[in-house]
């Protein structure tokens, strides 16, 4: 693809509060914990929204948050919500190619979405028809617990979607679909997106536009139907209409309605999802490409970066919150140069390779935004561990 690379993203951007060394298994946290699906409890990995939690502890949340940090303010604020996150990784490795990262969304006229604004303004994204509204800001707070799995590390999410139940498709002007990339990121927290997802992808599709979706908990759904199989968009047509899905295992569970990772896998293959990526936390991730946008792949697995983790078990400054976004961030950066290469289908092994490293790299700072000193710095920082996971996967 000769020439200037446009990439549009829509889809969920919300301010992160951090509490990191939550103990989940702590005599405090047990009766916030989930005892059912979608019942409004605290589940390690999973999002429950602010007024569900507070339904189900019955007491404010605020009160319970006191609770659990032994009354300490966050440990950190930062840009958060998987379409964010993403788009700014992607543009930071990037930086320097002939390419345009741009967002559309909405946040509150309140501190925190003038916090959104000034922050974002610091990295390569460009805010396109971001307003501030009379609203909340979509906000998260993000309980970590780095001891969690083994030492892995996991976190819980309590979300208030604010702003975003006021973002609609018809805030997607002309310049989104003559976007040469459309990114839709973390949906189920942007409502009215999330539920018109077919007739957008249709739209962008018919536009010549390469579809990205990634996903998040859909805690939306969960809750209403809690035995059913998630919706994205109004039916299942919108597989059909992305070039790349990226998902984590629970997700692609949840949106499948299997329990099998090899039958998730079918139903995606089957509803002609181009191709797909199933991460898992810190263990394998699963591809597949049918040929048309990255070129033909079977199912096929791919290991976390060891490097990563072998570094990870003497680093105590960093956590996992923003790992599987940039993770997909880190793919659709390789999908950009492999592109600007001059690649008709790009090699969906390289595109995780990118995935893989940016994902791991995000342990090492907390919170998913890495704030650059200047142009290039992040990239630099992962070379080697982009090298280095090079070699292993080829030993």
């Amino acid at each position: 693809m000769k020439g200037k690379i446009t990439i549009s993203g829509v889809g969920c951007c919300l301010v992160d509060l951090l509490y990191t060394d939550i103990d989940f298994k702590s005599e405090i946290i047990k009766p916030y914990l989930s005892k059912t699906r979608g019942d409004g409890g605290l589940t390690p990995g999973h999002l429950v929204f602010r007024e569900e939690f507070e339904k189900y502890s019955s007491i404010p949340f605020d009160q319970v948050l006191s609770r659990l940090t032994n009354g300490r303010a966050y440990t950190k604020i930062n840009i958060g919500g998987p379409s964010i996150v993403s788009l700014i990784n992607a543009a930071q490795l990037i930086e320097g190619q002939d390419c345009e990262v741009r967002f559309y969304g909405r946040g509150g006229n309140d501190e925190p979405g003038r916090y959104l604004i000034s922050s974002i303004q610091e990295t390569p994204v460009l805010l396109k028809n971001y307003k501030l509204i009379d609203a909340e800001t979509p906000s998260t707070a993000v309980l970590s617990d780095p001891s969690y799995d083994n030492g892995h590390g996991e976190r819980i999410f309590i979300n208030s979607i604010g702003a975003a139940w006021k973002l609609g498709d018809q805030e997607l002007d002309d310049d989104f679909f003559n976007s040469d990339i459309v990114v839709f990121g973390g949906t189920a927290l942007v409502p009215q997106i999330h539920d018109n997802l077919t007739v957008i992808l249709r739209k962008a599709k018919s536009k010549g536009c390469i579809t990205i979706v990634n996903t998040v908990f859909d805690f939306r759904n969960e809750k209403a139907n809690p035995e059913k199989r998630w919706p994205l968009g109004e039916s299942d047509e919108s597989y059909r209409y992305i070039d790349l899905l990226i998902t984590d295992q629970e997700e692609a569970f949840r949106l499948s309605g299997e329990k099998d990772p090899q039958t998730a896998i079918s139903f995606f293959i089957e509803k002609k999802v181009s191709s797909l990526i199933i991460t898992n936390g810190s263990k394998n991730i699963s591809t597949y490409s049918d040929g048309q946008f990255f070129y033909l792949s079977d199912l096929n697995e791919m290991p976390v970066s060891q490097k990563v983790i072998d570094e990870k078990e003497n680093f105590l400054d960093g956590d996992t919150t923003g790992c599987g976004d940039n993770f997909v961030g880190g793919v659709i950066a390789s999908v950009v140069t492999q592109l600007h290469d001059g690649v008709k289908h790009p090699d969906i092994k390289e595109a995780c390779c990118w995935g893989v490293v940016s994902g791991g790299f995000t342990c090492f700072y907390l919170g998913g935004t890495y704030f650059e000193g200047k142009a290039g710095e992040k990239r630099a920082k992962m070379l080697p561990y982009y090298d280095e996971y090079r070699k292993q996967i080829a030993d």
